[in-house]
């Protein structure tokens, strides 16, 4: 390992470690006005969704909504369980025993 990746590795630790604890030590101060607090309430699940979805409609790069595309009917079950039950643990087992279950059947 050379000495300039060293330093930006050690950067980058220190960078990110300053940013995480800022809020831990100055978080109790700031407070956010009562609309962003309710904005802020869906990023994870924008996050999530923006991680995802591309994942199931383009698992080989290329736009593919075919019935060999195991990864588009384990993610709708799995969405539709968790919109129903709100069970994480559920939605994750029923996605991937129909992702498992596509893939074995085609």
């Amino acid at each position: 390992m050379t000495r300039d990746l060293l330093a930006a590795l050690c950067g980058m630790a220190v960078v990110t470690y300053a940013i995480r604890l800022s809020f831990l030590v100055f978080g109790h101060r700031a407070s956010f006005p009562h609309w962003l607090q309710r904005a802020l309430h869906y990023v994870p699940a924008a996050v999530l969704s923006a991680i995802i979805v591309p994942m199931a409609l383009q698992p080989q790069g290329h736009l593919d909504i075919s019935l060999a595309n195991a990864y588009l009917p384990g993610t709708l079950v799995a969405g539709t369980v968790a919109f129903f039950t709100r069970h994480t643990l559920g939605a994750i087992g029923s996605g991937f025993l129909v992702y498992g279950v596509w893939r074995w059947l085609m």
